[in-house]
């Protein structure tokens, strides 16, 4: 199972997650986030094996042509009401998760409109687009039928690892974890991160033998 951290802010929090067994890294360019990297980060430390992750929402796409060069994007990741024409635009170029809000349902329309995309993540509807640390009702998942795989965010915590490796959901190829695992936004707490990420990856293993 993949682990993605989001909202990185400070060198500090990056230069500690680069040592630790993780997939992806969230840099927030969304300006009103209280988790929004307003500065350049140095991505010295940072294994190739960990894909960055840019965070957008509603931006100019121009604007994110040029965050993807300034900060060697892998993906980025569309929190937003991108038109299917926009995101194919940058899928072009880079790969593309569309974010899906979840309220009391999965939007089976929008996943078909937005099938072309590398993976989806499902995450807490929020007039904030994200990091409300609220948990949408994971009983929705088992109808999840859609071959493109996805990202399960949205409140996910430290109490929850037991429950993740138990979804038999094979579209589930990992989780974007955040609010729950800092001090303050943006200030990552990564002990907590550590002790997660030992949990999923070890038992992940583990059940493979």
């Amino acid at each position: 199972m993949k682990v993605k951290v989001c909202g990185i802010k400070y060198q500090n929090n990056l230069d500690e997650l680069s040592k630790l067994n993780i997939d992806m890294i969230g840099l927030n360019f969304y300006r009103p986030s209280k988790r929004y990297l307003s500065t350049n980060l140095d991505y010295t430390m940072l294994s190739e094996n960990i894909k960055k992750v840019g965070v957008f929402v509603n931006e100019d796409i121009d604007h994110v042509f040029r965050l993807i060069d300034r900060h060697g994007l892998d993906y980025v990741q569309l929190h937003g009401d991108e038109s299917v024409a926009y995101c194919k635009t940058l899928n072009k170029s880079t790969k593309v998760i569309k974010v899906l809000r979840i309220k009391e349902n999965i939007d089976y329309a929008l996943i078909k409109n937005y099938g072309f995309v590398d993976m989806f993540l499902l995450d807490t509807f929020t007039p904030l687009y994200g990091g409300s640390g609220k948990q949408f009702d994971w009983k929705l998942l088992k109808d999840y039928t859609s071959a493109i795989p996805f990202l399960l965010s949205g409140g996910i915590s430290i109490e929850h690892a037991d429950d993740l490796l138990s979804l038999s959901i094979p579209q589930c190829i990992g989780v974007d974890i955040n609010s729950k695992f800092e001090f303050q936004p943006g200030d990552k707490d990564i002990e907590t991160i550590s002790h997660f990420i030992n949990i999923i990856k070890n038992r992940n293993e583990l059940s493979r033998k």
